[in-house]
């Protein structure tokens, strides 16, 4: 049976600007006394962004919906994690998105994050060892040239 939920790829595809403005606007026109469910919707559609500002401002949204509404804390949890995977917080993104698998073991769209956050966070620790062991060559054939240059005096 095939699943009806998105799976975490889906945070790829950005609203319309037009829909995103939907939403902005209803925040906005609700002012200081915004409800919790106009300021979610607005979240989520910044979390969805492709700018970085937005998706920042999202979290943030997102955040205070988590601190001051515990009963929205679990429809919460996912949005942040996936927030804070396309900011590259990705210690964030798995707190977060492991307390929402913690409550909610067969979460499809959680194990669907989980497996993001693990493939980047593999990915850029190779990178990040690839960059070392350059620097450590470079350093090597530097510190070399060094002391060849040093024993002809």
């Amino acid at each position: 049976m095939a699943s009806i939920l998105p799976d975490a790829a889906d945070a790829d595809s950005p609203l319309k600007a037009d829909e995103l403005q939907v939403l902005r606007a209803q925040y906005e026109k609700e002012g200081y006394y915004v409800g919790v469910q106009t300021k979610f919707n607005y979240a989520w559609g910044l979390i969805k962004s492709s700018s970085r500002n937005e998706q920042q401002e999202g979290v943030r949204l997102l955040s205070d919906i988590f601190r001051n509404a515990p009963e929205r804390r679990r429809e919460c949890l996912y949005y942040l994690a996936l927030g804070n995977y396309k900011l590259g917080n990705y210690a964030e993104a798995r707190r977060y998105n492991d307390l929402l698998l913690d409550h909610e073991p067969g979460n499809l769209q959680a194990s669907s994050l989980r497996t993001l956050v693990d493939d980047k966070v593999a990915k850029e620790g190779m990178m990040g060892v690839a960059i070392l062991s350059g620097v450590a060559i470079a350093a090597g054939v530097v510190g070399g040239l060094l002391f060849k240059g040093s024993r002809r005096r």
